[in-house]
């Protein structure tokens, strides 16, 4: 994976956003929506402390039959390490390919 050691350890130094389309790209998404929030949330505690806002919009049929709480606890898998540094908040949009339409 692009942006990781051979460790499986992150190397911030590229950029976030393919960074997190590369580990959500194993949900093998029909469609993927990140936007990057973290401006309107200037001065915000969480943003202080560097953590990004972002707004997921995330349509696979790795979610066919699973319910909300499983789905988003398969992305926070995903995106292991980086929820607790480089995310403060995420707001999660996750569906099914029949939800989508």
């Amino acid at each position: 994976m692009a942006g990781v050691s051979q460790t499986g350890q992150d190397h911030f130094s590229g950029d976030l956003e393919s960074i997190l389309r590369e580990r959500l790209s194993g949900f093998k998404p029909l469609r993927l929506e990140l936007i990057d929030n973290s401006a309107l949330h200037a001065g915000h505690a969480g943003a202080q402390g560097g953590g990004g806002h972002y707004r997921l919009l995330l349509v696979s049929a790795e979610f066919s039959g699973k319910s909300t709480l499983t789905r988003h606890r398969l992305i926070y898998a995903a995106l292991g390490e980086l929820m607790r540094s480089k995310i403060h908040a995420l707001s999660i949009e996750s569906l099914a390919p029949d939800e989508a339409q």
